[in-house]
């Protein structure tokens, strides 16, 4: 059986023959489908699977080994599929998901780690009491960007924990790169305007982050890019670790 849905959406539905297959990651009251066009009452992200990909990425998050059912049913006069049992929905097939359990969780993820809590711990409370940004993805792209090395310089100029550009840095008053406080308050800043701009889409606020907001304006979502949907990966399943860690509630499969 495949190891994602996005395979099984892949293998096993009637597409035409083309290079390249759209799959939408949908969230609706902290639970994850997956669908081949956007759910209603879900807010949903397109994510563009290139056939010729040699393994194709994890959209679920670190879910671990879970099974569910596939869905068909009609919607604007056309059969889509989704994991989540909406109204209308008919069984399709029964589907089991690998996730990525240990380390690596895999080969675009490279080493995550273990959540870092002690790691600038006041810091961060404090961004994320400021901006009301939540603390745990805070910590997960700072996890993934510097690893939380407040004397990180990138090869492009990224600095400090969150790893700003200078522009960015001057554009939030972040006088010191290198000073953690600023950095993460610089950040926590950058990010809330980002979640803003997505209307709260991680996935797009993470590519933003990495990548540039006119790169994913360009592309209408996560640009093809290895490297930002290797980051976008990572911060995800970093952040469900973090939130596990701090004692909330993980987001779950829609079965």
């Amino acid at each position: 059986m495949p190891r994602t849905v996005a395979m099984v959406l892949l293998l096993y539905l009637p597409w035409a023959p083309v290079q390249a297959r759209t799959v939408y990651r949908c969230l609706q009251k902290g639970t994850v489908s997956m669908a081949t066009a956007p759910e209603p009452g879900s807010r949903c992200e397109a994510i563009v699977i290139d056939d010729n990909a040699v393994q194709t990425p994890n959209l679920w998050g670190d879910f671990g080994v879970f099974s569910g059912t596939l869905y068909e049913r009609e919607q604007d006069g056309a059969l889509v599929y989704s994991t989540r049992n909406l109204p209308g929905s008919r069984p399709y097939l029964r589907f089991t998901v690998a996730t990525p359990p240990g380390e690596p969780a895999h080969a675009g993820l490279g080493q995550v780690g273990k959540p870092q809590l002690n790691r600038h711990a006041p810091q961060f409370r404090a961004a994320a009491r400021a901006t009301g940004v939540d603390d745990a993805w805070l910590r997960a792209v700072a996890h993934a960007e510097s690893g939380f090395d407040e004397t990180a310089v990138s090869a492009k100029g990224a600095q400090g924990v969150m790893q700003l550009m200078p522009e960015t840095a001057s554009e939030y008053g972040v006088a010191d790169p290198l000073s953690a406080a600023q950095s993460i308050d610089g950040g926590a800043r950058y990010m809330k305007a980002l979640l803003r701009r997505y209307n709260g889409d991680r996935s797009l606020a993470a590519a933003a982050y990495n990548a540039g907001i006119g790169v994913v304006a360009r592309y209408g979502g996560v640009p093809p890019y290895a490297e930002t949907r290797q980051y976008v990966d990572k911060v995800l399943t970093l952040y469900e670790r973090y939130r596990r860690a701090m004692g909330r509630a993980p987001e779950l499969p829609a079965l």
